[in-house]
């Protein structure tokens, strides 16, 4: 099938994940820029699907914003959807274990890090004894509000994982079950024990170190296609330029600079520069002909990256099973909990390398089991149906010994990298995604 190809363009973004698309955004205001996406569907490890059975339209994964999460704000204030993801006032979350013990942290409008300590010191989940350890990390925190989450985590040994930095902080075992493991796992999609600890303390630096209202928690109210994807892909087609899907893209660059060329089936593309905002394990698969030389080591670093899962069960009930919006499980192999609509839970088990071979029937049965436990309102609830959702390479790994990260700018001039795999300090998170799109869109502005 032909294609229908506008070969005068500026930019060519390769990749419609939030980084490509937040990339694109940005440039379209101010260049003519194709995207090019494989999928079927924009937006790459946060994307929506419509479940056959139901009709029901579900994103891959849960994806949750926070307050802190300024580039992706900034994306979504552009792309006129940032009421789609209201920011709760505070802090509020809710852990239960699986005792059927509930406690909700709720942080006080206070100037940090005394709306933290505030909240941990009143929260029962734990005994006071403990929440005063909490304390301990306030000389962290007064360090951030100092000097930035970014010089703060760049303090931190590269050696150290997450539970030993933790240790480190004198965090007793309490406090991080009920409450630094479960951030570190929806931060880190990766067990505290293996995680690195630098990613983590900027996460924690920009929630609690900056203002009250960066920890405050964001749930989008629509499916991702409708939050970003969709929108960023008609500001860009609006403004003249592409958005292709079910399309593949193959690259030679000239190293140089002078004259790149990016392949479209019969069609040739000689854009000023390119941005290449595919994930690390496609990184090596951009090419026409061999990996060119001055990018070999990204290629072989981004071919060493190990991936992370995510496993979501999808839950449907004859009648609402929750009240809260979300809760955190605490001692369960699923971790989160989210209502939807239609009576729909989805359960979501991060660093879920250990699930990833168990049978659906065998996961719907454990998260219900799960479910049931840690929640009454789900005991009486008839489960009518379920649906797993894997996603085997949903993030990259971040522990200490785990390869380099690469930089937006690269050896060739005019070839640039997005994707939140690259060098932001952030883990692989949706603002680390978006904010790597909008460095990456800054960096090719110079060059054209």
């Amino acid at each position: 099938m032909a294609i229908s190809l506008n070969t005068d363009c500026d930019v060519v973004v390769i990749g419609a994940g939030c980084a490509g698309l937040a990339a694109a955004a940005r440039l379209s205001r101010h260049v003519r820029v194709v995207v090019i996406e494989e999928a079927p569907r924009l937006g790459g490890r946060a994307t929506t699907f419509e479940d056959r059975e139901s009709g029901q339209r579900l994103d891959n994964g849960q994806h949750a914003l926070f307050g802190c999460y300024s580039e992706t704000y900034d994306f979504l204030r552009g792309i006129a959807t940032a009421n789609l993801a209201p920011l709760d006032p505070a802090l509020r979350l809710t852990m239960v274990d699986t005792k059927g013990r509930a406690s909700t942290l709720s942080c006080p409008a206070w100037p940090p890090p005394l709306h933290l300590a505030a909240g941990v010191l009143s929260w029962r989940a734990v005994p006071m004894t403990d929440r005063l350890a909490a304390l301990r990390l306030a000389g962290f925190l007064w360090r951030v509000r100092n000097e930035g989450a970014v010089s703060a985590a760049a303090a931190v040994p590269a050696h150290l994982t997450v539970t030993q930095w933790l240790r480190d902080q004198g965090q007793p075992s309490s406090l991080c079950d009920w409450l630094w493991h479960p951030l570190a796992l929806a931060a880190m999609n990766q067990s505290p024990d293996v995680a690195a600890a630098r990613p983590f303390v900027r996460a924690l630096g920009e929630l609690f170190g900056s203002s009250p209202a960066a920890s405050s928690l964001g749930v989008p109210s629509v499916p991702l296609d409708e939050l970003y994807a969709e929108p960023a892909a008609r500001m860009v087609e609006e403004r003249g330029g592409q958005v292709l899907r079910r399309t593949r893209a193959h690259v030679e660059l000239d190293v140089s600079g002078r004259r790149h060329q990016v392949f479209v089936g019969d069609r040739v593309l000689t854009p000023k520069a390119i941005i290449s905002a595919v994930p690390w394990h496609a990184f090596g698969r951009l090419w026409r002909g061999a990996i060119p030389k001055p990018l070999s080591a990204i290629a072989e670093s981004a071919s060493r990256m190990a991936s992370v899962p995510i496993v979501t069960v999808n839950l449907w009930f004859d009648r609402p099973a929750m009240v809260e919006r979300q809760v955190g499980l605490v001692g369960t192999e699923f971790h989160w909990a989210f209502r939807k609509a239609n009576n729909l839970v989805s359960l979501v088990a991060s660093g879920a390398n250990h699930l990833l071979r168990r049978t659906n029937d065998d996961l719907a049965a454990e998260a219900e089991r799960e479910l049931r436990a840690c929640l009454v309102g789900a005991v009486g609830a008839v489960c009518l149906r379920s649906l797993v959702v894997r996603e085997a390479r949903a993030t990259f790994s971040l522990a200490p010994d785990a390869p380099a990260r690469p930089a937006t700018q690269t050896p060739v001039p005019g070839f640039f990298l997005a994707g939140d795999w690259t060098d932001t300090g952030l883990p692989g998170t949706i603002e680390g995604g978006v904010l790597s799109g909008h460095r990456a869109a800054d960096a090719a502005m110079i060059v054209l």
